[in-house]
């Protein structure tokens, strides 16, 4: 299989610097947009017009693509504010916009008629013969439905040879179809299809039973262990069906859901499914390598979804226990762009040994000096310090989260190298056991009664 039809590594950008991260670590495209009309409107409000400028310019240098989300739906109040979005939008020229309406893919390809249209999955197709009514439109790709199976997409494929399909294969799902829900608008009056849900479906719920005879509500206890987040969806890992995915033939790009996410997960997720692919092409596939890497993560739990199994033969799709769980490591530190600081994102002190995580391609000289060394093991790179000084001078003990000094590295690194360390290592550092999630850490001196 020649380069040209490798599939497409599409990756989340919440803001500049994890549009730069993600094109760092493997993506082939990244997606985003400001926060106006896009789904993702707390992530999007870190891109202003010249962040996001700036963006597809380092995008583009590299050969890479950005895709830009207007994916709401809009109310007749907003249509002229739609159509001067997109005109200002397309200005800066990305590769794609994604948009969700019908009426919104008239608009623009009216507007920017150079610009290919992608629709997004809030569309949900799930078809030939809807994402047919898509392509006489001009759509050019469809993000297909969430609950889309692999042979769905082999059908329209065969309908329609031309049209690109993508699919997501990583990250959060949504309960509802299609993440079709209105759950935290009538909770909190913030509406997921304008870009505000609060995620009221990860929070755990009492259940209770009424009477509308009598009057009566009583609440049914849940089975001791079992837990009350009812809705919460597990987060999508489908890294061990990529060689599948790829072998079908008829999918175009790989999605990763997140860009409200960490710079840490949008690393480590591009570069594990960057991995996946290049190896699938490469004839060595080793799933538990790239599982490996997203378990460092924090999740739900992971589930392999509909693409390759039918919804309701799913029976695992909800964690029922917990809202969130602690990955197998956690963040220290991220290197600045240029490659000569770092800044601390878990407490980090003189002596302590952290990993090194690479982008895609890059090296590490190994160094021992009076800042820190760098050695390798087992084809991994760590990190000791010995010397914690900031470019102001000012020299540290230990640095805590959120300091925003910039410490001097002992030798140069790729710009954007993460420096990361096990769980257990990082809940000890704040006192806290190691079974602990983030949302009930219990510090270990406290007992609870």
């Amino acid at each position: 299989m020649t380069e040209k039809k490798k599939v497409e590594l599409l990756a989340p950008a919440g803001n500049l610097e994890k549009m730069k991260i993600a094109l760092n670590y493997g993506a082939d495209a990244v997606y985003g947009g400001t926060s106006t009309f896009s789904l993702r409107i707390r992530s999007g409000k870190e891109f202003d017009m010249d962040a996001y400028k700036e963006g597809i310019a380092y995008a583009h240098e590299r050969g890479k693509k950005v895709y830009t989300t207007i994916n709401s739906f809009p109310f007749n109040s907003q249509v002229k504010l739609y159509e001067n979005h997109i005109a200002k939008m397309a200005e800066l020229e990305p590769d794609a916009l994604i948009v969700s309406s019908p009426g919104i893919v008239k608009m623009a390809n009216k507007i920017a008629p150079n610009i290919p249209i992608h629709l997004s999955t809030q569309a949900n197709v799930m078809n030939a013969l809807d994402a047919q009514v898509y392509y006489d439109m001009g759509v050019t790709r469809i993000i297909v439905a969430r609950e889309i199976s692999l042979k769905d997409c082999e059908a329209i494929k065969s309908v329609l040879p031309d049209l690109e399909l993508e699919v997501f294969v990583h990250g959060s799902m949504c309960f509802a179809y299609s993440g079709r829900c209105l759950i935290s608008a009538v909770q909190t009056g913030r509406v997921p299809n304008r870009g505000s849900c609060a995620n009221d479906c990860r929070f755990p719920y009492e259940i209770y039973a009424h009477n509308p005879q009598s009057g009566t509500t009583f609440r049914l206890d849940e089975e001791e262990g079992i837990g009350t987040y009812i809705m919460n969806a597990k987060d999508m890992n489908m890294a061990s069906h990529v060689d599948e995915i790829l072998a079908s033939g008829v999918i175009d790009s790989l999605k990763i859901e997140g860009r409200t996410k960490s710079p840490y997960y949008t690393g480590v997720v591009t570069k594990a499914y960057r991995a996946a692919i290049d190896d699938f092409y490469a004839g060595k596939f080793e799933p538990e390598k790239y599982q490996a890497e997203l378990n460092t993560t924090q999740n739900r739990g992971f589930t392999d979804a509909y693409l390759t199994s039918r919804p309701f033969e799913r029976k695992d799709t909800e964690s029922h226990e917990f809202t969130i769980q602690n990955g197998t490591h956690q963040v220290a530190a991220l290197v600045s762009e240029d490659g000569k600081t770092w800044r601390c994102k878990d407490k980090t002190c003189i002596g302590d040994e952290v990993e090194i995580v690479l982008p895609v391609g890059a090296s590490v000289e190994l160094v021992d000096n009076e800042y820190g060394k760098i050695e390798e093991h087992d084809g991994r790179y760590w990190l000791t310090f010995k010397k914690m000084i900031a470019v102001s001078g000012k020299e540290f003990e230990c640095i805590h989260s959120g300091d925003l000094n910039d410490i001097i590295l002992p030798a140069e690194l790729p710009g954007y190298t993460i420096l990361r360390r096990g769980i257990a290592e990082a809940l000890e550092k704040k006192g806290l056991t190691e079974d602990s999630t983030p949302m009930h850490m219990v510090p270990k001196d406290h007992v609870c009664d």
